[in-house]
């Protein structure tokens, strides 16, 4: 079985030999909840591309344990990389979709505020939701093994999503008229991809618009039409095929 993986704030200084604490509510959740004992195998990350491999050495307390690092892991700078605009869903289909593209390969999601959204984040509201959806990359980031979590930025108005789009080395949104799938679409080697997934409403004219003439263009994933917490999933999988990420 593969090891768990578990967050810590740092790893600076860390190496073969060197004793790591983990504490705090990822110590709790390995003691209490894992219940890991020595000598079983784990690995810590930072979240941001290191991570170290090694044996518990002992437990201290319900929330507190000491790790053995035995080696250290990298893993390196996503190229390309992949970013998904989500325009906001109603319920918990935003967290859903977090996870799903999170233990995908995502490397970035941008909270889109469309204009045919049901859902709006404002205020405190706002700022919870938020933090709901970088939890669950957090904790899919980790269930999935990763060493790098995605980034989840925050919500972005169709102005701010242009902008992102005009700096992609590739720019699509996903829609189901689009002309060009994006099986067969020219992707770049090197650089950045972004998809714009609309909200179950659709994307607008005016922001169809306004995404077009920053440089994205609409693209179909397929015959069939896919709800917006599984259209970003199903498009960074296709991406990840045709880059040789997933080779």
């Amino acid at each position: 079985m593969t090891a768990p993986v578990f967050l810590v704030d740092s790893l600076d200084g860390a190496g073969p030999g060197r004793p790591i604490t983990l504490d705090g509510p990822e110590g709790r959740h390995a003691v209490s909840v894992r219940r890991l004992q020595p000598g079983e195998d784990i690995v810590l990350t930072d979240g941001l591309g290191r991570g170290a491999a090694g044996v518990v050495l002992r437990t201290e307390g319900k929330d507190r344990l000491v790790v053995e690092a035995r080696s250290l892991l990298e893993e390196p700078e996503p190229r390309p990389r992949i970013t998904v605009v989500q325009a906001l869903p109603k319920g918990d289909r935003g967290e859903l979709a977090v996870e799903t593209m999170t233990e995908t390969g995502v490397d970035a999601i941008v909270p889109w505020s469309a204009a045919r959204c049901i859902t709006q984040w404002r205020g405190e509201r706002g700022a919870k939701s938020l933090a709901k959806w970088r939890a669950t990359a957090r904790e899919a980031g980790k269930q999935s093994r990763r060493l790098r979590f995605p980034e989840v930025a925050e919500a972005a108005t169709t102005k701010q999503v242009a902008e992102v789009l005009a700096a992609a080395d590739f720019a699509a949104v996903l829609h189901e008229e689009g002309a060009e799938p994006l099986a067969t679409a020219e992707l770049p080697a090197e650089g950045s991809m972004v998809l714009v997934v609309g909200p179950e409403g659709g994307v607008s004219p005016e922001e169809l618009a306004v995404f077009a003439a920053a440089g994205a263009g609409p693209h179909r994933l397929g015959r069939t039409v896919l709800r917006t917490s599984t259209a970003g999933t199903a498009g960074v999988a296709l991406l990840l095929g045709r880059t040789g990420r997933w080779g």
